[in-house]
């Protein structure tokens, strides 16, 4: 399977597909009705309600179709950037994998809509390198990490990034920042448009900010998932490490963005008061690229080999082996 996803092959595709379908068959096995929380945004609030409420495959559907989206916007990132030295599918491989480590990372949340734009920014981003104008691509990043805001709030700590990351990929302007606020801003005023318009009250338009360390229940399985996402993320840091002198200025001006995005990624879930696990699924990305470089730089086959029937194999016990899932 691993030399599979190895080539750069259209074909890749569908079996990147199948192979999700096999991974996230409990979202469809054991489905969950989904009901939007206090922490989630307004956007993602109208997502829900506009569901049926008996909503727990039509929501176990849209999530996976996420997820598979998710996937190859990352494998498209890691080849159109040359994040690894050769075109494959094991971005989109490692990041099936790593989102089925943990139930939550699976099911339709905020965490994994905001995903879907939050990997759409970094590509608009990495994009900006070289460019001879760049003022609407600027934009377009602001507006959608505003956007992003509204599905769920604590995903604006980006901003942060996205804005180190510009400096970092081309000579600081002070216009090219003052366009991205603007950017971040306009879902806001056309927001406050609406409120004023309908006359509704504006107590909610921005959405409550806590700092609250999130609740972590100790078990077996989640110390498993935790050293399932590390060995690997550990393993493809040395090899992404011992190859970085080789790589062009860009690709070393990437990874150093996706080093910031995947810190940022940790703090996440102590910005809202979600106690469970899906607020840390963000990592997800950075991770699935650290993973599949563990994959492509191993010079031991059997290993590769090993890492993957191991997370497999754990993935399908928890699955069918144990309640975790149901």
């Amino acid at each position: 399977m691993i030399g599979l996803f190895k080539q750069k092959s259209p074909g890749n595709v569908v079996v990147l597909l199948i192979f999700g379908l096999l991974l996230k068959l409990p979202l469809f096995l054991f489905p969950r009705n989904v009901v939007a929380t206090d922490n989630d945004g307004p956007l993602y609030r109208l997502l829900i309600t506009s569901l049926p409420p008996d909503n727990a495959f039509l929501s176990s559907l849209i999530a996976f179709l996420l997820l598979y989206a998710q996937a190859l916007l990352v494998t498209y990132m890691t080849n159109e950037y040359r994040m690894i030295t050769r075109q494959n599918y094991l971005p989109g491989m490692s990041y099936l994998i790593i989102t089925s480590l943990l139930p939550e990372w699976s099911y339709l949340s905020a965490p994994l809509v905001a995903a879907t734009l939050i990997i759409g920014i970094f590509i608009r981003l990495f994009s900006l390198y070289g460019a001879s104008s760049t003022k609407a691509q600027v934009y377009d990043i602001g507006l959608l990490m505003g956007i992003c805001s509204y599905i769920y709030f604590p995903s604006a700590c980006f901003i942060v990034c996205i804005l180190l990351g510009l400096m970092i990929l081309r000579p600081f302007k002070f216009n090219e920042v003052i366009l991205f606020v603007f950017g971040c801003l306009t879902p806001y005023y056309f927001y406050a448009i609406f409120l004023y318009l309908s006359d509704k009250s504006f107590k909610n338009f921005f959405p409550r900010v806590s700092f609250t360390v999130p609740i972590i229940k100790n078990s077996i399985w989640l110390a498993a998932s935790t050293l399932l996402l590390a060995i690997p993320f550990l393993m493809g840091g040395y090899f992404v490490q011992f190859h970085l002198r080789k790589m062009l200025i860009q690709v070393r001006k990437n990874w150093s963005i996706l080093l910031l995005y995947l810190l940022l990624s940790f703090f996440i879930p102590f910005v809202s008061s979600n106690q469970f696990f899906d607020a840390w699924m963000l990592i997800a990305t950075p991770f699935s690229m650290f993973h599949a470089s563990a994959y492509f730089y191993q010079p031991r086959r059997f290993v590769s080999f090993l890492m993957f029937l191991t997370a497999v194999g754990y993935i399908f016990y928890v699955q069918f082996g144990t309640p975790t899932w149901h």
